[in-house]
């Protein structure tokens, strides 16, 4: 379901679409997971941080005593699918809340190479919105907060790593960062898309890529790029490289062909994205277990 269409039917319905409880539904028994956790879900809003959009969001908490730990979950290009949600309820099981964002959605974007922002830059804001809602729910740990992205919510979970990009003061900080397939052959070449110093806070970065990626055409690239970090701060960044995977791995749709500006290093053309059973199940696993290693 397209983000915006989803967002338009929460507004009407007030509470999660049955399309939406039926699609987990799906990714549940598609990823063969374990029954799903106890846990509620339901659609909130969050105010615009500064001059950017109202950002509608789904939050997820699971059953018991918080205050709970948070991942913040960022889609990709293509808008909120599958992926968001097979890592929401992996989340859950583990006792760890999550708040997934429809940026598109937020300004009526289509997704895709074609309806998108211009820049990952112009989303940051929805990052920040989200940990200053966060910070004023009574059942979450501002202690315990991190970030999971996917494509260009990956870009967005590693910049906010970055001295630069952190979140601005005033706001809870990131403690964990998990960047899938962030098109790592962009940092330290395209303007504006530094990774050379993490932030003051020692956050922790996971990096989780496929070897036969469109965009980085090249398997080392996010391992290269663990390199550009001063020697002392290598230990907070941790990269994953899954053999024959492809971009968009983590997901249950089929296979899409598409075009892309930023593919191939930036020469453009022609992409693709398409589910790898094996390494979707490992980085779920290693998903889990680098926010419970940060968070108990």
């Amino acid at each position: 379901m397209k983000a915006p269409l989803l967002w338009m039917l929460c507004t009407v319905l007030g509470t999660l679409p049955a399309a939406l409880q039926a699609q987990q539904g799906q990714v549940e028994n598609t990823a063969n997971a374990h029954p799903w956790p106890r846990m509620t879900t339901r659609l909130v809003q969050l105010e615009g941080f500064n001059s950017s959009p109202s950002v509608p969001a789904i939050w997820r908490v699971p059953t018991g005593r918080g205050p709970f730990p948070v991942a913040i979950i960022l889609h990709g290009s293509g808008g909120m699918d599958s992926r968001g949600s097979i890592h929401a309820l992996d989340l859950a099981k583990a006792g760890i809340a999550s708040l997934e964002l429809d940026m598109w959605g937020a300004r009526k974007l289509a997704g895709g190479s074609q309806g998108r922002p211009k820049q990952v830059h112009d989303t940051l804001p929805d990052l920040y919105a989200a940990l200053q809602w966060l910070a004023q729910q009574p059942n979450v740990d501002s202690q315990r907060l991190g970030v999971l992205g996917f494509s260009w919510g990956g870009v967005m979970a590693l910049l906010s790593a970055t001295a630069p990009f952190a979140p601005p003061p005033g706001l809870p900080s990131l403690q964990g960062h998990v960047a899938f397939y962030p098109v790592c052959w962009g940092y330290n070449r395209v303007p504006n898309y530094e990774f050379k110093t993490l932030a003051q806070h020692k956050p922790e970065v996971l990096i989780l890529t496929g070897a036969s990626d469109d965009y980085d055409d090249d398997a080392k690239a996010c391992p290269n790029l663990r390199e550009a970090l001063p020697p002392e701060q290598r230990q907070q960044l941790e990269v994953i490289t899954y053999p024959n995977a492809e971009h968009g791995f983590n997901g249950t749709e089929s296979a899409i062909e598409y075009t892309d500006p930023f593919a191939h290093q930036g020469k453009g053309g022609a992409a693709k994205s398409a589910p790898n059973t094996k390494a979707r199940q490992q980085a779920r696993n290693e998903t889990v277990a680098f926010f419970k290693r940060l968070f108990f």
